[in-house]
């Protein structure tokens, strides 16, 4: 088998529940050794794609492929996967090693070969040594660790991870995530992600895969989506950009001159043509207090210790900003009437909008 072959592909995949489609049409390919987060809103399909890749749910139409093989009718014991669940599904009156061997033993491979194994495996997401601790003993990222174990004890494919931190508080949260980015690059892990937290989806993955209605809305790097967010529902969806209208009059093969009220703008067109558009205004680019800006009074203030933010009304128009702002030394109370600039590195025009 050719080391080009991608470890998972989507070939116009559907899957229909009765007339309603969860899955419309769609195709992907995910290379061997990265992770892949599949993300979007409650009910745009990921977990459905997920559950498909695993075999939990089979393809009405399309053809899904792993590790160059066709899968699409075979059964999820008959594919090269692995899933760590949300709740990780640890068995409670098990110890960490009988945890880490029960595939293992499930799929008949004696158990002192299972307890070798298991033990590496162990080693090797760091828990030599607690291989007698029950999960109750365990933090959530310890646990979260021994579910990781348990998964690639088989040496699948494919690992597959539904929501796995969404039982965790936050500071957890991010510590989980830096250990399973971590684990997945020393061990060359290919991954697929899901998961309905933007900032978790940019943290963790080599590309996202932004569902929306089904479909995919966009796929790309984490920076690719953030900067250049191919529709309005991405470029909300992903790090809350402020969306207002503006006028385009392209310059040339990529830029163009972008009206916003009385301030001009020269940005990438994005193929957006002469008329009305969207541009994308992030939180962290707008400049409050410069002079030669827009008109506008900070209607709302609030300090979050490493930032400021603020809602601000733009004057003549019905639009309010969000603003997130570093400087918490002086900030800028309610009322305030201040001059609205922006940081063109933060905007992006919308095709399509």
């Amino acid at each position: 088998m050719s080391g080009m072959q991608p470890a998972v592909e989507f070939r116009a995949v559907t899957k229909r529940y009765g007339a309603a489609a969860a899955v419309d049409t769609i195709s992907f390919t995910i290379a061997r050794g990265d992770l892949v987060t599949l993300l979007g809103p409650s009910g745009c399909g990921k977990t459905t794609t997920l559950r498909l890749i695993a075999g939990l749910e089979h393809a009405t139409e399309g053809q899904i492929r792993i590790g160059g093989k066709d899968v699409t009718r075979l059964s999820a014991a008959e594919r090269d996967v692995s899933m760590v669940f949300q709740s990780y599904a640890l068995f409670p009156h098990m110890n960490v090693l009988e945890n880490a061997c029960y595939g293992l033993l499930a799929s008949g491979i004696a158990r002192k070969r299972a307890e070798e194994m298991a033990r590496s495996k162990l080693a090797l997401v760091g828990l030599s040594g607690f291989e007698t601790r029950l999960p109750s003993e365990l933090s959530g990222g310890q646990q979260q660790r021994v579910a990781v174990a348990r998964a690639i004890v088989l040496e699948p494919e494919v690992l597959l991870f539904d929501e796995p931190l969404s039982n965790l508080d936050a500071k957890l949260r991010r510590h989980v995530r830096e250990e399973i980015r971590a684990l997945q690059q020393d061990l060359k892990l290919t991954v697929v992600y899901v998961t309905h937290d933007q900032q978790e989806a940019l943290a963790v993955s080599d590309r996202v895969i932004v569902m929306n209605a089904a479909r995919i809305a966009q796929d790309g790097t984490p920076r690719a989506l953030y900067e250049q967010p191919a529709s309005r529902f991405v470029a909300d969806f992903i790090g809350d950009a402020n969306l207002l209208p503006v006028t385009v009059r392209r310059m040339d093969e990529t830029m163009a001159e972008i009206r916003l009220g009385s301030l001009a703008l020269t940005l990438p067109h994005r193929g957006a043509a002469n008329g009305s558009a969207e541009l994308a205004v992030r939180p962290q680019a707008v400049r409050l207090g410069e002079a030669g800006g827009l008109p506008g009074q900070v209607l709302r203030a609030a300090y979050l210790g490493s930032h400021m933010e603020y809602e601000v009304g733009l004057a003549g128009t019905a639009a309010e900003l969000f603003v997130i702002a570093p400087d918490v030394s002086t900030p800028i109370p309610a009322g305030t009437e201040v001059s609205v600039t922006f940081d063109p590195a933060g905007l992006a025009v919308v095709p399509g909008s």
